[in-house]
């Protein structure tokens, strides 16, 4: 068929055609912008998932749902080489000179803005140039405390916002990343804000570990945040997210096409994308068969071998590339961090470092304690396809574990 009309879009955080199964994140989401718009206590929420489930999609159609509630968004994505106050400073300036516009809301703002301003200065953060257009105010946000100085930022900022009629709604991508200062002093920012009912609520994404890192950086952190769990879709909203934009295309499915989909995928919404997209472009006619199906599939795999997963491979050293391959021969997991260690033929706190530095790059995960899982979503067996023949390359740890065992 026309691969100018294929409506399926596999990408890092591009919109599906056809946002399925997804129903109750988006209405929780909408009541809660709906309560900070209305000075009303709105708990935050923290979107937690594996690769490959929308997070990112899911924060950008929340964005898209508070600016239709006349709000004002501020988006940041956490790599993991830049702090919470790089992120922060240009997007809450932007925000802040929008409020400005609005004549109620023009003295407060402003004052926003010098508070902005003397918060950047103390962390020095490089502006690149750019104007505030006001002086630095001294004695607010300004000791060089994060957690002193965040909240009073974000309290300065919501308080303009009340002034507007407005909410400030920002959301945070790939939360894992951020460091553990940051998170706390972003943590406590939230805290103090919901204490003065100020119009002002965080949505975040992040990988499954996402709720312990919280934890780890406040106690109090469970109970400021939901934390919807976004995991594979059921087998009928996998369907829709498939059958539904064929549809609007005038182009029909087998439901034996579609079973062989939904198995391979497992329901993962950006498998589902790569899988319909190839369907698409494998099929000659405007009825989708289940060969057209199994003929994807391949190409499916290809192309997943080629990007999806071959750009977290290539981030891997070469010792971690073995941890990930021993994991990978136990299966799809969890799987015990002993068994994995003894796979690698090495003692557990040999393996520890490799553990950990994987978990750090966010390729694994521990569900609970002991317990080591994949962070994306069948990469078990890429692994055995990128890696068939496989043996732990030799170490003093690896002859010191084999020499224990004898």
């Amino acid at each position: 068929m026309d691969a100018t009309r294929n409506p399926f879009s596999p990408g890092a955080g591009t919109a599906p055609p056809e946002l399925a199964g997804r129903e109750e994140i988006i209405r929780n989401a909408s009541v809660a912008v709906g309560r900070a718009v209305l000075g009303r206590a709105a708990r935050s929420q923290m979107l937690l998932g594996l690769r490959g489930v929308g997070k990112t999609v899911l924060l950008n159609r929340i964005a898209e749902l508070a600016v239709e509630q006349k709000c004002e968004t501020v988006f940041l994505e956490a790599p993991e080489d830049r702090t919470l106050v790089q992120m922060l400073v240009p997007q809450l300036r932007s925000c802040l000179f929008r409020l400005s516009r609005i004549e109620r809301a023009k003295d407060l703002s402003q004052r926003g803005l010098a508070v902005l301003r003397a918060f950047a200065g103390v962390f020095k953060i490089e502006t690149g140039g750019i104007e505030f257009g006001v002086k630095a105010e001294v004695g607010t946000a300004d000791s060089g405390d994060l957690e002193a100085d965040l909240p009073e930022l974000l309290l300065t900022a919501a308080i303009a916002a009340k002034q507007a009629e407005k909410a400030i709604v920002l959301l945070v991508d790939e939360v894992q990343y951020l460091a553990q200062r940051d998170l706390a002093a972003l943590i406590v920012a939230i805290h103090k804000v919901g204490q003065k009912g100020l119009p002002l609520v965080v949505f975040g994404a992040g990988l499954p570990q996402l709720a312990a890192l919280a934890g780890e950086a406040k106690s109090y952190a469970e109970r400021l945040f939901d934390y919807p769990d976004v995991g594979p879709l059921p087998d009928e909203a996998a369907r829709d997210a498939i059958r539904t934009p064929l549809q609007r295309e005038g182009v029909q499915i087998e439901d034996a096409a579609l079973a062989v989909i939904v198995s391979h995928t497992k329901g993962y919404p950006y498998f589902l994308q790569e899988w319909g997209s190839q369907a698409w472009n494998v099929a000659e006619r405007s009825t989708i068969t289940k060969r057209d199906a199994t003929k994807a599939t391949a190409r499916a795999v290809e192309q997943l071998d080629r990007g999806f997963f071959r750009v977290r491979l290539d981030r891997l050293t070469p010792r971690e590339r073995d941890y990930m391959r021993a994991m990978a021969g136990l299966g799809p997991g969890p799987h015990r961090s002993g068994d994995i260690a003894l796979k690698l033929a090495v003692d557990v706190t040999a393996a520890s470092p490799l553990r950990n530095g994987l978990i750090k790059k966010g390729m694994i995960f521990s569900p609970q304690h002991g317990d080591t899982a994949f962070t994306v979503p069948m990469f078990d067996t890429f692994m055995l396809r990128s890696i068939p023949e496989w043996a732990p390359s030799p170490t003093p740890d690896s002859d010191r574990a084999r020499r224990k065992r004898r």
